[in-house]
């Protein structure tokens, strides 16, 4: 399993941003849109493209596009959903999936609820989308979700992660083509499984259902 932090001053910037409690949603959704599109160049470093020829106004050329099968972007909902935006944004071409996973909050287990993905995933490249890897049990369930549908290789992207998580999810896809791509590395898990010094629960805060 591979793992990027992201390390650039503007990220640092939105992520403090979007720390701070005292955010509201509307600024915490852009910024969560902007900061994605901006760990989406990283993770889609390795997406794979096809050569083409194409005429420019001066001559003939090769250059590259988004081979087929085309990725396919996976946000877990709900919170991912607040992450699409600014995938799309910077990949048009993909294909979009969705997978609704719910976590118990006193096993911290994960299990799914709903799901609109293609049947067949061979040889497709999967970005999947998830704010926080706290435990790693989403985010774990969703990835082997799609090897057990054929994927070729996932990319998770998340905002924040819990050493643990990432532990976890390394342990499990042990053999696996997984990258990880993180706004940051955060410090630890509390003893209600949720990211220190992270930045709450992250549904709530893009939609505004804190209470």
């Amino acid at each position: 399993m591979r793992v990027h932090v992201a390390d650039h001053p503007l990220i640092t910037h939105k992520l403090t941003v979007l720390r701070d409690e005292r955010t509201p949603s509307p600024t915490f959704r852009a910024l969560t849109e902007e900061l994605v599109t901006l760990l989406a160049y990283e993770a889609t470093r390795d997406v794979r493209v096809a050569e083409v020829m194409i005429r420019t106004p001066v001559t003939e050329t090769t250059g590259v596009t988004i081979a087929e099968p085309r990725p396919l972007i996976v946000p877990i909902l709900r919170a991912g959903l607040g992450m699409l935006e600014g995938m799309v944004k910077l990949v048009p071409s993909a294909e979009v999936g969705f997978l609704g996973m719910v976590r118990n909050e006193e096993t911290l287990e994960p299990s799914v609820y709903a799901e609109r993905l293609p049947d067949d995933l061979s040889n497709r490249q999967c970005f999947v989308l998830d704010p926080m890897l706290a435990t790693g049990g989403s985010l774990l369930s969703a990835i082997e979700y799609l090897f057990d549908r054929g994927a070729q290789d996932v990319t998770a992207i998340c905002l924040l992660a819990a050493p643990e998580g990432l532990a976890a999810i390394e342990k499990a896809v042990e053999g696996r083509d997984v990258t990880i791509v993180l706004g940051a590395l955060d410090e630890r898990l509390n003893e209600h499984g949720y990211i220190v010094p992270g930045l709450g629960d992250a549904g709530d805060r893009l939609y505004g259902t804190v209470g």
